[in-house]
């Protein structure tokens, strides 16, 4: 990633008083920003080169808990360091943030000064890695969907979570009206992360109330899922500035239209793309063909990393846009994998399986390293399906989280990719959303069964 801050301009902004606050970030397992706010003159002084976190932050949930039986770290191990080693060619303003800029870090064991491999851009770096070895690049692009509401995050905690009111009255794709009324809050998103130095192509309404969408210019994968953790993050901060909540769970109301995280990708080889065939009927070069196929084979392997959480799983109905199969097709908004840009420079595949609660480095890692099986056990590419792909029940999606769970677990191809010690740690992963939703009694049980049970 170039610069779009360099160091020496930071302390030119510092010494003049532009800047005061360093924003030193990593990307936890749920891929958010967690780490410190420095104050400029310390991080220029001598924190850009390195400072701590505890190790239990790739070791924990969503509320932030210590659940046992991770192998990297625990009560017993006593929760020591990790380095956190900023990368400063991430260096960037954040333009909603008065006199702050950020940079994006490694993470280190503390004694060895190695990646933590199972930190979530050590895991996409490795895949990076490989495709280099073979001489490719790998370029990819994220949609963002999310939904807007009325209440603040404030509001609607207080509330319990009931009763949410989406900022609009009706389905808003491609709305130019319904979404003119919320561009107090969509046109400070696009323009602060423009100047934040990300891509930004276009925000629209997408096909449910309150629903958005925004999107990013393709870029080399590392980059990809830098800006897609980035503007998650922005997102949040501007409308809760705002005074709205946002929210990227997959599935918030099981008669509303869920949120997805569709990603697409090719390969590049030396600055032209690698998956074009002007003689092949559809553009497709046989690279593309074994990279689909791979795709395809693997993905009940790499589920988990696009749909990590129980309520991923509510998403995939049939007619709402979500796929329910793993089938490939062309142009197809029906199926697991479309294949868009036919017969153009732009060919790419589209996986249109991730939910917005996905974490962009492990679900694009997964899809790499899924990619480079399918190259590397030259797999035939089966013809695409045509039609209403929701018709048919054959290479379904995992319907669940044990079944995703189970799916990693048992991985051959992601252990050899990734390493049985990242695989075991995720798995773990999965098992403690599961045992914590177990143990929970929820509101549609007790509706449910109170009287009539």
């Amino acid at each position: 990633m170039s610069p779009i801050l360099s160091f020496e301009d930071l302390k030119s902004q510092v010494a003049e008083g532009e800047i005061d606050t360093v924003l030193v970030c990593f990307v936890d397992m749920q891929g958010r920003l967690m780490g410190k706010r420095f104050h400029a003159g310390h991080f220029v002084a001598g924190a850009w080169e390195e400072t701590h976190c505890c190790n239990y932050l790739l070791a924990t949930d969503l509320e932030m808990g210590t659940p046992d039986g991770y192998a990297s770290t625990s009560w017993e191990r006593g929760y020591g360091d990790y380095v956190m080693k900023p990368d400063l060619a991430t260096l960037r303003p954040v333009p909603w943030l008065d006199g702050t800029v950020m940079v994006l870090c490694d993470v280190l064991d503390h004694h060895t000064h190695e990646d933590v491999p199972h930190s979530p851009r050590a895991i996409l770096k490795r895949q990076v890695a490989r495709l280099a070895d073979m001489g490719f690049d790998a370029m990819c692009a994220t949609e963002l969907e999310f939904f807007l509401f009325e209440k603040s995050f404030e509001e609607i905690s207080k509330g319990g979570f009931r009763d949410l009111t989406p900022i609009s009255g009706y389905n808003e794709d491609y709305h130019i009206l319904q979404t003119t009324k919320e561009e107090y809050v969509m046109r400070p998103i696009r323009n602060h992360l423009w100047n934040a130095g990300l891509p930004i192509e276009n925000s629209k309404g997408e096909a449910e109330a309150g629903q958005e969408e925004l999107n990013i210019k393709y870029a080399a994968a590392m980059d990809t899922a830098a800006f897609h953790t980035i503007a998650k993050h922005a997102v949040k901060e501007i409308a809760w500035q705002q005074g709205h909540a946002a929210s990227f769970l997959p599935k918030w109301h099981h008669e509303k239209v869920g949120s997805s995280s569709h990603v697409h990708q090719s390969l590049w080889k030396d600055g032209k793309p690698a998956f074009v065939d002007a003689d092949d009927k559809l553009g497709m070069s046989a690279l593309m063909k074994n990279y689909m196929a791979g795709l395809l084979k693997y993905a009940p392997d790499y589920t988990y990393f696009m749909a990590p959480y129980i309520n991923s799983y509510k998403r995939f109905m049939k007619g709402t846009f979500a796929p329910t199969r793993i089938i490939w097709s062309v142009d197809n908004r029906t199926a697991g994998f479309r294949l868009c840009g036919e017969g153009t420079k732009a060919i790419r595949v589209e996986c249109r399986i991730p939910g917005s609660d996905m974490n962009p480095y492990l679900a694009i890692a997964g899809m790499l390293a899924a990619g480079i099986a399918g190259i590397e056990e030259a797999l035939e590419l089966q013809p695409p399906t045509t039609g209403d792909v929701y018709k048919g029940d054959t290479g379904m999606i995992p319907g669940n989280l044990q079944a995703a769970r189970d799916a990693l677990h048992g991985s051959a191809m992601l252990r050899a990719a990734m390493g049985d010690d990242v695989i075991d740690h995720y798995t773990r992963a999965a098992e403690v959303e599961i045992e914590e939703f177990e143990r929970v009694v929820t509101d549609w049980e007790i509706a449910r069964g109170f009287e009539r049970a």
